[in-house]
């Protein structure tokens, strides 16, 4: 059972506090995690559970904020960490993005959403679809009459039927002009390059994606041709099990608008798309770098939006760093960024230059690991295929729409 919920920023300052339940709790508890955060370093910030002398802390960082519960006794972690990312998705829906200034900017939006997102320490109300029936999304004329009438509340006076109904996440009597459904695959590929170029890790992480505009009371059927490569799956709670279990069916009647049918993993790649080859030699004082990027396994689609990044060693006093294609820019925190964009066909993008050494400092012992980014479109490079989709119980024949897209995730080159 949740006590209470902090928003914290990048400072460790309270933006907001929510009791969910009688017992108080000590706001203290903030002042302790943040202080264990400065002195344990970012080792702890990926520690999604922390055990303090008094109460059990969960925690997860969306876009620079820190959604963190406690409570006394022991629960589920993994209930309390899905109900804060559940939060973090509301919040980032209905104010159109995360960060300090709109979530201060929408407190009182904030509270109505988390009074009806918990009960008494309890996860109740988490659907967005019937959320918005129950507090209005912010908007300038809203803002307009509160300022006016003097009323700040978003709530509605009557209760959606949905929460009655055996269907919660679907409003009642939904009626459409035109009957459709959009069933999007996104997925990330996580890889781990060694220093010799050895392929680590790689996987995919990805998302079953419904954009569903539909009349009535829908039934949809989703298969797939190659259901055995995926790994940990879930689920949005519209799916019934005994399908999937049987014969890896998606059986479901689908909430209104874009909502996440499904996440799964497909472990153990054995091919990237592209190759990042970086090379430094360094004496004397200076380091010479030159890193290489092109296509390893041509997946039948542009690869663009390519982009690699790394920070420069603290050792390093200047560089002169230029390439062959696209642009190279160097930070004040030392990060280099090269965006490449699309690989050209006529020519391999490059990028070199030379690196200059503190007084003192010979050769450089700290070799910096490179973050790549790139985006394909058209493709899911799992593997992964839609056989099929059905649909029972609409009115009039529904148009149907599929699409895919892969982008790159934790994707690291050791030099």
């Amino acid at each position: 059972m949740l006590q209470c919920i902090f928003l914290l920023s990048d400072s460790g300052e309270v933006m907001l506090e929510k009791q969910l339940t009688g017992h108080r709790v000590d706001r203290s508890i903030c002042a302790w995690f943040w202080d264990q955060i400065l002195t344990q370093g970012d080792s702890l910030k990926l520690v999604p559970v922390i055990a303090s002398p008094t109460h059990y802390l969960f925690q997860v960082v969306r876009e620079g904020i820190t959604f963190l519960a406690c409570t006394q006794v022991e629960m589920p972690p993994l209930m309390a960490i899905e109900f804060l990312c559940r939060v973090a998705d509301v919040l980032s829906d209905y104010l159109d993005g995360l960060n300090e200034d709109l979530i201060k900017d929408n407190f009182v939006i904030v509270y109505e959403l988390l009074d009806e997102m918990i009960d008494n320490g309890f996860p109740l109300t988490t659907e967005p679809n019937i959320l918005r029936e129950m507090i209005a999304p912010p908007n300038l004329v809203s803002k307009v009459l509160s300022v006016v009438t003097g009323n700040t509340s978003n709530m509605s006076n009557t209760l959606p039927g949905a929460t009655s109904s055996c269907v919660p996440w679907r409003k009642t009597d939904l009626k459409h002009t035109s009957n459709e459904v959009y069933v999007d695959l996104v997925e990330e590929m996580d890889a781990t390059i060694s220093r010799d170029g050895t392929l680590v890790k790689c996987e995919i992480y990805g998302e079953v994606q419904v954009n569903s505009h539909l009349s009535g009371l829908p039934d949809l059927t989703l298969s797939f041709a190659n259901p055995s490569i995926l790994n940990d799956v879930r689920f949005h709670p519209c799916v019934r099990l005994r399908p999937w279990e049987a014969n890896q069916i998606l059986s479901f009647v689908p909430p209104d608008g874009q909502f996440k049918l499904m996440s799964y993993r497909v472990k153990k790649l054995k091919n990237t798309p592209i190759y990042v080859k970086p090379q430094l030699t360094s004496d004397l004082g200076t380091c010479r770098i030159s890193v290489l990027v092109g296509i390893r396994n041509d997946p039948g689609k542009a690869i663009d939006s390519i982009t690699v990044q790394f920070r420069l060693p603290p050792c390093v006093v200047s560089s002169d760093l230029s390439s062959n294609h696209g642009a190279v820019n160097v930070l004040a925190d030392k990060t280099c960024s090269w965006t490449i964009g699309r690989i050209p066909k006529d020519k391999a993008p490059s990028m070199s230059g030379t690196l200059v050494l503190e007084t003192g400092v010979e050769r450089l012992h700290v070799f910096p690991t490179f973050q790549v980014s790139f985006r394909i479109m058209g493709v899911a490079l799992s593997g992964l295929k839609i056989d099929k989709l059905e649909l029972l119980n609409l009115p009039s024949r529904p148009y149907k729409g599929f699409r895919a897209l892969t982008r790159a995730g934790e994707f690291q080159v050791r030099s």
